[in-house]
């Protein structure tokens, strides 16, 4: 196999977008971001065709030019998407790779104090402005997100949220199922805070940011806790809450439940979120049945959510992999998103 060395079939432009919604953010992370908008083969030859749009987002810790990894004899998705609608397989539309990565590793694609307003930041910023500037067709219907792990809670998520903007959802091996995928790593969490840093989270950040990141075994989960609780469970003036005592582990149930709130398979079952799922072109769920966060067991929550809400049109599938190395699958929603939203 050949790195991508040659010109792709069709075009990615790469833009400095300035955000205002993301101006003053509380982490003082970067307000300009970049944006890759992806132009399908036969855009420049069809002045007057309007496409449907594809917005993808990256997991906890993703990175927009994190896109473009490629690992040993395996194409990256940006390589995988070209070869799509090069090939034919899908119909064609615009695509546009969107960067929500924050210092603490991620936003989860909400509006939180303790991170910043990303999702203002996506469906207030990014969508009007893509509408704007390229051949798009603009209305709901046509409009599609997806994601994997993070980004794939954003894809589920999202939708629920703004159901005025978006269509349509694929979601590979998105966080679901809270009490599955979280909670079990909380006492983790307590016992590496305890042992390492004499119970403090100051302590944890002030060594995990002197060092290589990831360099210690537990960094991954304790900085999943605390991303989440900024994502999830911040007071107004940006106070982060932990769901469980910093020496116990004993849960804080009023946080915790704040944390459920934004469960997307407890938020499927509102009568607004149930609405929004129902009013949707294409929803496609997928993850690996040996998944290292048992997001197959939320997958299929989401899913049995879905039936609850009278809702049977949809795709979903268990396939034989881990959390891992899964960007083969990425293509498959982008198709049958390209279809379900195509006029």
């Amino acid at each position: 196999m050949q790195p991508w060395s040659i010109e792709p079939a069709g075009r990615f432009d790469e833009v400095v977008f300035e955000s205002v919604a993301l101006k003053g953010n509380p982490l003082g992370d970067p307000h300009q971001r970049l944006l890759w908008i992806y132009l399908p083969p036969g855009y420049e030859d069809e002045p007057d065709r309007r496409f449907p749009s594809v917005y993808v987002i990256q997991g906890l810790t993703g990175q927009l030019d994190m896109w473009h990894g490629r690992a040993a004899f395996r194409k990256n998705f940006p390589e995988l998407a070209d070869e799509l609608f090069a090939r034919g397989d899908a119909p064609p539309c615009v695509v546009v790779w969107v960067d929500c990565w924050t210092s603490l590793g991620g936003s989860q694609f909400l509006d939180s104090p303790g991170t910043g307003r990303y999702h203002a930041y996506l469906c207030e910023e990014v969508v009007p402005w893509v509408d704007a500037r390229y051949r798009t067709l603009p209305a709901r219907e046509h409009r599609g997100i997806a994601g994997k792990s993070s980004g794939g809670y954003g894809a589920m998520v999202t939708p629920m949220l703004r159901p005025d903007l978006w269509g349509g959802l694929a979601t590979h091996a998105g966080d679901a199922l809270f009490e599955m995928c979280y909670l079990p790593e909380f006492r983790q969490s307590v016992r590496t805070l305890r042992d390492d840093y004499e119970g403090s989270y100051e302590k944890f950040w002030e060594d995990f940011r002197s060092r290589p990141a990831f360099s210690k075994d537990s960094d991954g989960t304790l900085l999943n806790d605390y991303c989440m609780a900024a994502c999830y469970s911040a007071d107004d003036d940006g106070k982060v809450n932990l769901p469980y005592d910093l020496a116990t582990g004993e849960l804080r149930q009023d946080v915790w439940e704040r944390w459920l709130a934004w469960d997307p398979v407890r938020m499927a079952r509102t009568p607004s979120g149930a609405e929004a799922l129902r009013s949707m072109q294409a929803i496609s769920i997928d993850c690996g049945t040996r998944d290292q966060f048992y997001l197959d067991l939320g997958a299929e929550a989401f899913r049995r959510a879905l039936e609850d809400a009278g809702i049977t049109d949809y795709s979903f599938e268990l396939f034989d992999a881990t959390h891992s190395a899964i960007e083969y699958r990425y293509p498959l929603g982008l198709k049958y998103l390209a279809e379900r939203l195509s006029p």
